[in-house]
């Protein structure tokens, strides 16, 4: 097996796939290894000129800062980030989905309502910051590592769980900072996956509980229970009122049944988090191969990350369904670039040092890898962060890069599965949406297996292919989604992941 990875016929670097050391001869590039290159890094296969274009996945990924001689390793010392014009042929590359005769099923619960969910609890929302302790507090209670008494005639109740966050109050009453962060908790507070929510507040937040009824159409209830801590006499009041208030919930909650449901009703949120150079060869396909399989049975994907799509978005909307679709898209991107702007940043203000440590240099590259998770079927809708997704198929959502506060908005559009490659070791999870976790490359399977679901480092080391990797990916979706607990979950991961976007300014 060549000890580095040919991504395409025309590019002018190759990946390793092991570290490589000075006088390593590949024989297929006819090139000589000067220096070492680390694993996952890129060696050029021929002179690069300062100024000329760096190209993977036959792509350009960046320009030469100074001469780069064949065999040399590339990377940040002789690599930069150079914008230029992409070509955009919108719908070009959209063709008809092939979809399965008979779809697959998972074993889902069906609400009244006829939403299905892929996981059952009960959620305790918060308005503002204020209410985040007391909110902490009621869902202790219920903690089965804790007190397992609490939930111990409640089997089929995944847990009761306290979404707080560090906003609500101190920005604008009717800006769009505040509209987006009830747009993020109606979409929880609707999302099929809880039984039942409450929500708690303060009580002299900007963020009343109800412009939140109003803004989102929430429905006060059995299901959907509000209150302040100002009305209800502090916190130990708010805490004692919170556990009766779930006690009553429970058993009905407690009276689901799994059973078949058409994999339509599954909404996949894909995230891409501390990656590596193997994430645009390995896991990142391999997702988009089950992304394919997913779609032609009927299910929808969401990709997002609008920052870490930037420079690769013309391959997106070459997919577009129409014009409408690719023009949202970029306006998108559009919006991105002045918003960095106006905050003395840019675009390229990225990979992380982690990446760069595994072999990742511009945002250029780092984002033709990302968008390798969305596959290859056509691009139907493009929505903004936190909005419902309706359409079925391959669907973007615009968030930030900041994969806690991306999948909060994927899961806020009625997410119910994440799937989320790492090269580097990510640590993640998202209730109430359990989250997959698939490992790049062996090395980081083996070092950190306690977090990750999936290996797909059989594709670095040549022992499964992309497709066959993304078959197994797929099964591990329906499996998932029908009741298999992930390792985040195993481990508690998701209450201190949720981070709505915050916008503008605190005042």
């Amino acid at each position: 097996m060549s000890p580095v990875i040919r991504i395409h016929a025309q590019d002018n670097v190759v990946i390793a796939r092991q570290q490589l050391l000075g006088g390593t001869v590949l024989v297929a590039e006819g090139v000589t290894v000067s220096g070492l290159v680390p694993p996952g890094h890129k060696v050029a296969t021929c002179d690069i000129a300062v100024g000329q274009p760096v190209r993977r996945y036959d792509q350009i990924i960046g320009v030469a800062t100074q001469p780069i001689a064949k065999g040399a390793h590339v990377h940040t010392h002789n690599l930069a980030f150079s914008d230029f014009a992409r070509e955009h042929a919108p719908g070009a590359g959209a063709q008809p989905t092939a979809y399965v005769d008979k779809p697959a099923t998972f074993d889902g619960i069906v609400r009244a309502d006829g939403r299905v969910a892929t996981r059952n609890y009960i959620g305790i929302l918060t308005s503002v910051n204020c209410s985040a302790t007391a909110a902490r507090a009621i869902a202790d209670h219920f903690r089965r590592d804790i007190r397992p008494e609490a939930l111990a005639e409640f089997a089929n109740v995944d847990g009761v769980v306290a979404l707080t966050h560090g906003m609500g109050c101190a920005t604008a009453s009717d800006g769009e900072e505040l509209q987006v962060l009830r747009r993020t908790l109606g979409g929880y507070a609707k999302h099929p996956n809880f039984a039942a929510v409450l929500v708690v507040g303060l009580g002299c937040e900007t963020n009343q509980i109800e412009g939140l009824v109003a803004q989102e159409g929430l429905q006060e209830g059995v299901k959907l229970v509000a209150f302040n801590i100002q009305d209800t006499g502090g916190t130990a009041k708010t805490v004692a009122k919170g556990i009766a208030l779930i006690q009553a919930m429970l058993p009905e909650a407690n009276r689901v049944t799994r059973v078949p449901v058409p994999l339509g009703h599954l909404i996949v949120g894909l995230q891409c988090g501390g990656s590596d150079g193997y994430s645009g060869i390995s896991a990142n396909p391999a997702l988009g191969a089950a992304v394919d399989l997913l779609v032609r049975h009927g299910g929808t994907a969401v990709l997002s990350e609008t920052p870490e799509i930037y420079g690769g978005e013309h391959l997106l909307t070459r997919r577009a369904v129409s014009a409408e679709v690719a023009d949202k898209l970029l306006a998108r991107i559009a919006w991105w670039e002045a918003y960095t702007q106006r905050n003395h940043m840019q675009m390229d203000n990225n990979p992380s040092a982690g990446n760069k440590a595994g072999g990742l240099t511009t945002i250029l590259e780092k984002s033709l890898g990302a968008i390798a998770k969305s596959g290859t079927t056509n691009l139907v809708d493009v929505v903004e962060f936190a909005q419902p997704v309706t359409a079925r198929g391959f669907v973007y959502m615009d968030t930030p890069g900041y994969d806690p506060v991306s999948a909060t908005g994927q899961v806020a559009g009625g997410a119910n599965l994440i799937c989320f490659t790492t090269g580097r070791g990510s640590a993640y999870g998202c209730a109430p949406s359990p989250s997959l976790k698939l490992a790049t490359n062996t090395a980081l399977w083996q070092r950190q297996e306690d977090d990750m679901d999936i290996n797909c480092g059989g594709v670095v080391d040549g022992s499964e292919t992309v497709q066959q990797a993304g078959e197994r990916i797929f099964q591990t979706m329906i499996d998932t989604a029908s009741g298999r607990h992930t390792k985040s979950e195993q481990h508690g991961y998701g209450q201190n992941e949720f981070v709505p976007w915050q916008l503008g300014a605190v005042m």
